[in-house]
């Protein structure tokens, strides 16, 4: 190998389970040319990592934009000339990590010889010439790309979530909270916004624990989200007086060196939740309708999950809504788990 793909558009959580992959690719094949296909917006995360030589941008809504219009024939165009590039680049082998029917036709749009993907569906095992079958060991943080790095030959006695950033990213972001008066590592981030309504806590629970990690370990909450979720992060920041609400005013990269720098982070199953195991953080993790791990790889990782027979539901709760899996998660036992992480004991 020694001009590799790596194909894994999506998600930011995806990508932060995925990212010790390209590391132990690095430890075994020293001088190759690593590329990763990532949508923009996302490669913040990839860009200042030492493993990978090139961020290879999927214009994906460029492309969408150009269908929904009804540009076919600019949308053809803008697809050959993408393939061209990729061809041009003279890739040896290309890897699937998402498996989809859209990253592997991604994967076979490269040309490259050796076509791997990593438990292939929807069709896309027809575009590749090898298929690992999914694998790992359930409810392991990153454990389905351990297996497919372990079938591969290659190293994987340190394999743990990662992320590098730049350091004028990391400036920024301590920027951003100076001016709201927080020092490093003295702050709590929430992350509780997800695409999905099955995922969330509610809102009046955010707002309780916002309240008791200010009066119980003496700490500001600093609540992370998009644009959309500006609104839901400044009525959880205003239940404890200082904590801030930062959602939708930073970018992913810069949001990444917050909870980078935070003492501890609590967050729902969403990629900002899941850099803390990357950037090494305290964290307590709540899971309803999914279950992607149990086990963080760090005694600094705690998960919250329910266990009822309905969950994971995934994507097709039959609930009507109700989502006892979340909503039946206790304010006082999550500030319970945050202490234990942090050593904090109860003052008598």
């Amino acid at each position: 190998m020694s001009r590799i793909l790596l194909v894994r558009t999506s998600a930011i959580g995806d990508i932060v389970f995925a990212s010790p992959f390209v590391a132990a690719l690095r430890q075994r094949y020293p001088e190759a040319h690593i590329a990763w296909l990532v949508e923009p917006g996302i490669d913040g995360l990839l860009e200042a990592d030492p493993c990978i030589d090139e961020l290879i941008l999927w214009p994906k809504a460029a492309w969408r934009q150009l269908w929904q219009s009804g540009q076919y024939r600019e949308l053809a165009a803008c697809i050959r000339e993408f393939s061209r590039a990729l061809k041009a680049r003279r890739f040896d082998t290309a890897i699937d990590l998402q498996s989809l029917l859209k990253s592997g036709w991604l994967t076979w749009l490269s040309g490259a010889g050796q076509r791997i993907g990593l438990g292939s569906r929807e069709g896309s095992q027809l575009l590749m010439t090898r298929v690992v079958p999914a694998g790992g060991t359930p409810g392991q943080i990153s454990s389905e790309y351990r297996h497919l790095a372990q079938v591969l030959g290659l190293d994987t006695e340190h394999f743990h979530p990662r992320l590098r950033l730049a350091l004028t990213v990391q400036r920024k972001a301590l920027d951003m909270l100076r001016q709201h008066g927080i020092d490093p590592g003295r702050y709590v981030v929430f992350a509780p916004f997800t695409t999905r309504p099955q995922k969330h806590w509610s809102e009046d629970a955010w707002r309780a624990l916002a309240s008791g990690v200010q009066q119980q370990l003496g700490m500001r909450a600093v609540v992370l989200g998009g644009p959309a979720d500006r609104d839901a992060a400044r009525r959880i920041a205003q239940a404890a007086p200082g904590s801030v609400a930062l959602a939708g005013d930073t970018a992913l990269p810069e949001a990444a060196a917050i909870v980078e720098q935070a003492a501890l982070v609590i967050g729902v199953d969403t990629g900002l939740t899941h850099m803390a195991v990357a950037f090494k953080r305290p964290l307590v993790t709540l899971f309803g309708s999914t279950r992607p791990y149990l086990d963080g790889g760090r005694p600094d990782a705690r998960v919250i999950w329910l266990g009822l027979a309905c969950s994971p539901c995934r994507r097709s709760p039959g609930c009507d809504g109700a989502f006892p899996c979340m909503r039946d998660i206790e304010p006082a036992r999550v500030l319970d788990e945050a202490r234990n992480v942090l050593k904090v004991e109860i003052p008598s």
